[in-house]
């Protein structure tokens, strides 16, 4: 596969700008509905080199800066237009430890592609082209590279140091830093609540977005390289960050706990039967009995009619995973309109090609239930936006009157995540009002010198890619932390 010489050559600018946008595959709406594969298919070798061919390796490379991770994207992509596979894939290595993950979720459209100078380029023709499919081809090649040398690389490590890390969160920013300490000789350890290890890979995002068999194989890769996963075990419950320095002998801890404990409405009903928080029902939809605590293995129960609240991407998870599992109709609900979405906007695309249908301007009021307590009705309430405010955004206001009633027989409630609050409060780190860890936002580090924080943990609910470049900037100061220690 590597090194192919089916390649064509584009003497100058024009040429490749001239080249169309390669149409990426993706499975049609009727056999998506039907199973949780994911939605796109794979690139095939000449269309993903005619799509790398479309960079102009513009000198500037603003797709560089606009990547958390600063990926060298037009050093990738000219490998990939030669045929240089696995040239193209270590490439993009150089920069994340995930970029499998992050061609698959990265929101690329307000991030490399987003500042992809052939998206805006003048052409002879006029007609725009949308930018070159970085995060497809991301994908395309490491992908291609794990199928030809059957599997992930794993690199050798340096020579032990004898330094022993905790981390706590097996998310991208905890592998992350285990990845990257592991390597330089320091024996990782990575501590997780959940049963089993991936943290938001596993538990925050659906099969059709990335196929759980990517992130076991990634797991196993980071087993071969001597770290040790240790599950079902809560910090600050099981065993506290001074016993996990003290008593088991940790030199340094990493804390990436992320923010998964989804915002509550606070309105009436809401603890009725069947009105779920969004990643309670994503875990129950979406994942195998041995990967969830014994109270959470019943799937969700869907019935004939969903509502989801918010308009986000966890909700089109939501929405997606409510058609999945046999629901006649599934809504959105948000309380703004389309255009102030912060969520992706293909993910709307396929919710609304899967069936999913759309009430903008409108909120929950109340969740009303039967005789056995049961959701069985939603009371919302039309909303209009008022000027904007300090933040630039129209809020929301309610329209007087204008209530009305939606059949529901289950709810999923996703409005946003914050940290775990009780961990935070639990632990001897400073935090703020938000109960986000705070840190020396050059070094990661807290106020205990020996507990460093990064990824969702400090800066709320973000992206995998960011919580990866966020892993990448900690693990270089634990690094040099645990070396001063060396001097000593």
């Amino acid at each position: 596969m590597t090194n192919t010489n089916n390649t064509q050559k584009f003497e100058n600018v024009q040429d490749r700008l001239a080249i169309p946008r390669q149409t990426v595959p993706k499975r049609t709406p009727t056999e998506r509905v039907n199973n949780f594969e994911e939605t796109y298919l794979p690139l095939q070798m000449d269309m993903a080199i005619v799509e790398a061919s479309r960079c102009i390796d513009c000198p500037s490379a603003p797709c560089i800066s606009a990547c958390p991770v600063h990926n060298d994207i037009p050093g990738a992509l000219k490998l990939l237009e030669t045929g240089d596979i696995v040239g193209a894939a270590n490439k993009f290595r150089e920069t994340s430890t995930l970029p499998e993950m992050c061609g698959r979720l990265c929101p690329q459209e307000s991030l490399c592609e987003g500042d992809c100078v052939v998206g805006f380029a003048i052409r002879p023709d006029g007609i725009k082209q949308p930018p070159v499919a970085i995060g497809r081809l991301e994908s395309f090649v490491t992908d291609s590279q794990r199928k030809e040398i059957g599997g992930f690389p794993t690199p050798t490590p340096q020579q032990t140091t004898g330094f022993r890390v905790a981390i706590i969160g097996s998310g991208p920013a905890g592998l992350t830093v285990a990845e990257e300490l592991q390597l330089r000789g320091h024996q990782c350890t990575i501590f997780d609540m959940w049963p089993e290890p991936g943290g938001v890979l596993r538990y925050g995002i659906p099969n059709f977005k990335m196929n759980k068999e990517l992130l076991e194989s990634k797991l196993s890769s980071l087993q071969k390289l001597g770290l040790h996963f240790v599950n079902n075990t809560k910090i600050g419950v099981d065993i506290t960050l001074k016993e996990l320095h003290l008593d088991h002998g940790y030199d340094v801890i990493f804390i990436g706990t992320g923010a998964g404990v989804g915002n509550l409405m606070r309105l009436e009903g809401e603890e009725l039967q069947h009105v779920y928080q969004a990643t309670d029902f994503l875990v129950r939809g979406n994942l195998k009995p041995y990967e969830l605590p014994q109270e959470q293995q019943e799937q969700p129960y869907i019935g004939k009619n969903v509502v989801v609240v918010g308009g986000g991407d966890t909700s089109m998870d939501c929405v997606r995973t409510a058609i999945r599992l046999g629901a006649e109709r599934v809504i959105c609900v948000y309380r703004r309109t389309e255009n102030e979405i912060l969520g992706r906007a293909e993910e709307r695309v396929h919710a609304k090609e899967e069936g999913v249908k759309f009430l903008y301007l409108t909120t929950p009021v109340r969740f009303i239930g039967d005789e056995n307590g049961q959701v069985k009705q939603v009371e919302l309430i039309r909303m209009e936006l008022s000027q904007p405010d300090e933040s630039g955004r129209r809020r929301p206001v309610p329209i007087e009157g204008s209530n009305f009633m939606v059949d529901a027989s289950s709810v999923a409630i996703a409005i946003g995540y914050g940290p775990d609050k009780e961990f935070v409060e639990s632990a001897p780190f400073e935090s703020n009002q938000w109960h986000l860890v705070e840190v020396n936002s050059r070094t990661g580090q807290t106020n205990i010198p020996y507990v460093f924080a990064g990824g969702d943990a400090i800066n709320g609910a973000d992206l995998v890619v960011t919580a990866i470049a966020d892993g990448k900037r900690a693990s270089t100061w634990l690094h040099s932390y645990l070396l001063g220690l060396e001097k000593k």
